[in-house]
C-alpha cells in the first residue's frame, strides 16, 4: 500500500514541478493568439474553455488504455508502478504537452506536418502511412470490444456485434464530420468526468479497505512468472502504453491544440491530462492486482484467462455496487467509443492537411471520412471473425502506438535543438523508446520471433544509431517559422 500511495503522490509532484519545468523550457507566450482564434472556422478550430479541453483530451487519450493496459500489465507486479509513474512524468506528459505546444506555434499543424518539417519529407510520408494505420487500428480496436460487450447484453433481442458496429458507425459519421463543439464539445466532458469519478471511487475503495498489495521491495516483485514468453523488457513497456506514453496521444494533442484559447493553460490541458491518465492507470493496476490475488487469472466460467473487460466489470459491480455497474458501462463501452471516433476524426484531418484539402464544406469532410470508415469496418469484420481477433488487434495497436511515440519524440527533440532549447527532456525518452520498439518487434510473436538476446542487441544497436544520427545531423541552428514570429 505504501508503494501505491507513494506512486500517486509522485504523479502529483511530477505535474507540479516537472510539468512547470518543461513549460519553462519551451517558453510560454501568453500574449500570442492561438489557432483557435487566429484560424477560427467553426468546424475544427473552435475556442473552448480550458476545463473542457482538459476533459475532452483526457477522454480522448484514455478510452480502454488505462483500464485494459493496466489489467494486462498487472502480471508484471510492482514494476508496472515504476513505469507508469516515470513514464507519465518524464516521457508521456512531455510528449503530449510539447506536441500540442508545437502545433499551437505552427498554426494548428497536425503531427504529420510537424514530423515532416522536423525529420524530412521522406520520414513524413512514411509517418503518414504509419499514423493512418494507427488511427484505423484505434478505431477498430476501440469499437471491437464495446460491440462485443453490447452484443452479450442484447443478444436475446437479435442484436449481435455486427448490428452494434453499424449503430456505432452511424454515430462515428456524425462525430467525425460535425463541428468539434457540437458533439465532442458537449458530451465528452460529461463522460470524461464519469471516467475520473469511476477511478476515484476504485481508488477510495482501495485506500479504505486496504487490501494486501505488494510493495516495490517485496520479494519477487520484479519477477515475471512468464519470463520466457513475456519478458518485462520490452513487453511491459508495450503492454502499458496509454498509461505511460502513447504515440496516439500526439494525434489528439494536435487535434485539441486547435481549441486552446491561451498557451498559459496548455500545461493543464495536456501535461495534466496525461498525468491524470497515469493516475487512473495506477489505480487500475492496483485493483487488478487485488482481483487476481483473490480470484486467480483463469475465469472458471470460460476456462480461459479473464479478459480486461470482465475484470473491470466485476471490480466495478462488486466494489461499487449498482452505481459501479453504470460506471462500468461508461468506462468499458462509452469511453472506448469516444476514443474511436476522435481517432477517425483525426485521420480525416491528417489527410486534409496532407492533401491541402479544405474541410469547411460538409461534402469535403465526407470525401475524406468515407474511405477511413470503410477500412476500419473491414478490419473490424476480420477481428470479429477471428477467434483471437481482439488480442491480435491490441498487440498490433500497442506496438504501432509506441513506434509513433518514438518518432514523435525524435521530431520534438529536433525542434527543441534547432530552437536552442533543452532537448534532453525528449531526447533521452526517444532513445529509450527506440530501443523498446525495436527489441520488441524482433522477438514478438507478431514480429520476427527471433531469440531474446538477439532482440536486446539489435534494439541497443538501433537506439545508438539513432542517437548518433541525431548528434551528427542537427547542430542546433535556430529555425523559427514565420508563424512563430507572428
Amino acid at each position: 500500500m505504501i508503494s501505491f500511495v507513494s506512486a500517486l503522490l509522485l504523479l502529483i509532484l511530477g505535474y507540479v514541478f516537472y510539468g512547470r519545468f518543461v513549460s519553462h523550457v519551451f517558453g510560454v507566450q501568453t500574449d500570442r493568439p492561438t489557432p483557435a482564434y487566429a484560424q477560427t472556422d467553426g468546424v475544427d478550430f473552435v475556442p473552448m474553455p480550458a476545463w473542457k479541453v482538459y476533459l475532452i483530451q483526457f477522454l480522448n487519450i484514455a478510452g480502454l488504455g488505462p483500464i485494459f493496459g493496466a489489467i494486462m500489465g498487472a502480471k508484471f507486479g510492482t514494476a508496472s508502478y515504476l513505469w507508469i509513474v516515470l513514464g507519465s512524468i518524464f516521457a508521456g506528459g512531455v510528449h503530449d504537452y510539447l506536441s500540442a505546444m508545437i502545433s499551437i506555434r505552427k498554426r494548428g499543424a497536425s503531427i504529420t506536418e510537424i514530423i515532416d518539417e522536423q525529420l524530412g519529407k521522406k520520414v513524413g510520408k512514411v509517418m503518414l502511412v504509419i499514423l493512418m494505420m494507427l488511427l484505423i487500428l484505434v478505431g477498430a480496436t476501440f469499437t471491437s470490444g464495446p460491440s462485443e460487450l453490447l452484443a452479450k447484453m442484447t443478444g436475446q433481442w437479435g442484436m449481435d456485434a455486427f448490428v452494434w458496429i453499424g449503430i456505432i458507425f452511424c454515430y462515428y459519421v456524425l462525430a467525425t464530420v460535425c463541428p468539434v463543439n457540437k458533439i465532442i464539445g458537449k458530451i465528452y466532458p460529461v463522460f470524461g468526468f464519469c471516467m475520473l469519478f469511476m477511478a476515484i471511487s476504485v481508488m477510495l475503495y482501495i485506500l479504505i479497505i486496504q487490501p494486501e498489495l505488494p510493495e516495490l521491495w517485496s520479494s519477487g516483485s520484479f519477477i515475471n512468472k512468464e519470463w520466457e514468453s513475456a519478458p518485462i523488457i520490452p513487453l511491459m513497456f508495450i503492454t502499458i502504453a496509454c498509461g505511460a506514453i502513447s504515440g496516439f496521444h500526439s494525434t489528439q494533442s494536435t487535434l485539441m491544440a486547435r481549441c486552446v484559447t491561451s498557451e498559459r493553460v496548455a500545461r493543464h490541458c495536456f501535461y495534466g491530462a496525461m498525468l491524470t491518465e497515469g493516475a487512473v492507470t495506477l489505480v487500475w493496476a492496483a485493483a487488478a492486482t487485488v482481483f487476481f490475488h483473490e480470484h486467480g487469472v483463469m475465469n472458471p466460467d470460460t476456462g480461459n484467462a479473464y479478459t480486461g473487460a470482465a475484470v473491470a466489470n466485476i471490480i466495478c459491480n462488486s466494489w461499487l455496487g449498482t452505481f459501479g455497474g453504470v460506471l462500468a458501462v461508461i468506462g468499458i463501452i462509452v469511453a472506448p467509443i469516444s476514443t474511436g471516433d476522435t481517432s477517425l476524426r483525426c485521420a480525416r484531418l491528417i489527410l486534409a492537411d496532407f492533401f491541402k484539402y479544405e474541410q469547411k464544406p460538409l461534402l469535403k469532410r465526407f470525401v475524406l471520412a468515407v474511405p477511413v470508415f470503410v477500412l476500419t469496418i473491414a478490419l473490424l469484420v476480420w477481428s470479429l471473425t477471428d477467434a483471437n481477433g481482439f488480442g491480435k488487434l491490441w498487440r498490433y495497436l500497442s506496438w504501432t502506438n509506441q513506434l509513433v511515440a518514438s518518432i514523435t519524440l525524435w521530431a520534438i527533440s529536433v525542434y527543441l535543438k534547432k530552437n536552442k532549447k533543452l532537448y534532453w527532456i525528449t531526447f533521452v525518452p526517444a532513445v529509450f523508446m527506440t530501443f523498446i520498439c525495436t527489441s520488441y518487434i524482433i522477438i514478438a510473436p507478431e514480429g520476427l520471433q527471433l531469440d531474446y538476446v538477439v532482440g536486446m542487441i539489435v534494439g541497443a544497436v538501433v537506439a545508438v544509431a539513432a542517437l548518433v544520427w541525431f548528434v551528427l545531423n542537427h547542430n542546433g541552428e535556430q529555425i523559427v517559422s514565420k508563424e512563430e514570429n507572428n
